[in-house]
């Protein structure tokens, strides 16, 4: 069994990679952070941490074990949460940050927390718009709790949720453009125009390959046009005609403008929206923010409500 000083420095640990920060955060010194998770991997007998004099990181075992231990340590926090609240005539308190990327997504989150609100009048939703240059920012600063944007997200701090939204993708092009009287463009068209990019942006390499490519899938060099620092310079580069930008489909009618035309790909993949929050964040109110969530969402796609709530 965990003592709560091991499973609290492990799971800190885990999210902070830092012994700085998590004595910083449990209020302990940095050789008793050291201390304790020696002890804990002398007793697993095996290695949680891989340490250099510049960094930590989460082994394998490591990784499964805070994937296991975490949901069972958000319900003992939301337990705690609860058993307060009966002695408060059944209130929940407390805040809870959630970022959005695209205005469906905000559109989303916006209507769950009118409901959470509703039924935990006690609590409070802020409500922040995620920038694209840095997708995971927030999550890591600690000053958003979890957040519905675009994936893929493939980082071990990061813990990622169900898939929200599929949206076909579209090339963003000037009205003037060769490609603006097409029915459809292929990915492969990439190849034979600029795009318009992002400056400086602190997204995973995936993520940014996914969508500011730098080759198509057979490998050709897609020409890098402007870069930019948010997604309304995007727009506006590609109508003032300086390169070529993608979207979801879904975003022609948020953000067409006068000199934009919005193309559909045939043959790209889909723009993906998920859930994800810090694989080390504890704050009890995402777990009950999450279920209201989901019964507002679309059922995952390629699957019914049904089958999304654990009936097929």
């Amino acid at each position: 069994m965990l003592e709560r000083l091991e499973l609290e420095a492990f799971l800190t640990l885990a999210e902070e990679l830092h012994f700085g920060r998590t004595a910083a955060r449990l209020h302990v010194t940095t050789s008793r952070i050291s201390q304790t998770i020696g002890r804990l991997e002398r007793r697993l007998g095996t290695r949680l941490f891989t340490r250099t004099s510049r960094s930590v990181a989460l082994t394998g075992v490591g990784e499964r074990l805070r994937d296991d231990l975490l949901p069972a340590y958000e319900q003992i926090g939301l337990g705690l949460a609860r058993a307060v609240a009966a002695g408060r005539g059944g209130r929940i308190e407390g805040l809870v940050r959630v970022g959005w990327s695209a205005p469906w997504c905000g559109d989303l989150v916006a209507r769950a927390a009118r409901l959470f609100l509703a039924r935990h009048p006690g609590c409070e939703v802020e409500l922040r718009e995620v920038q694209l240059r840095d997708l995971l920012g927030g999550l890591r600063a600690g000053t958003v709790d979890v957040q519905l944007a675009e994936f893929p997200v493939d980082e071990p701090d990061i813990t990622t949720g169900r898939l929200v939204f599929a949206e076909p993708r579209a090339l963003m092009v000037p009205v003037d453009h060769p490609f603006a009287g097409r029915g459809s463009v292929s990915v492969e068209d990439l190849a034979d125009t600029p795009l318009v990019t992002l400056a400086d942006a602190r997204a995973p390499r995936p993520w940014m390959d996914r969508h500011f490519p730098r080759r198509t899938p057979a490998g050709r060099p897609v020409p890098q046009g402007p870069a930019t620092h948010s997604w309304q310079e995007v727009l506006v580069h590609v109508a003032a005609g300086a390169g070529v930008g993608t979207a979801a489909a879904r975003a022609e009618p948020f953000h067409g403008r006068p000199g934009l035309a919005f193309v559909p790909f045939r043959d790209a993949p889909t723009v993906d929206y998920g859930l994800m929050w810090p694989a080390g964040r504890r704050n009890p109110l995402v777990r009950p923010y999450l279920d209201t969530l989901d019964e507002l969402a679309p059922p995952e796609p390629g699957h019914s409500r049904e089958e999304t709530a654990g009936g097929g």
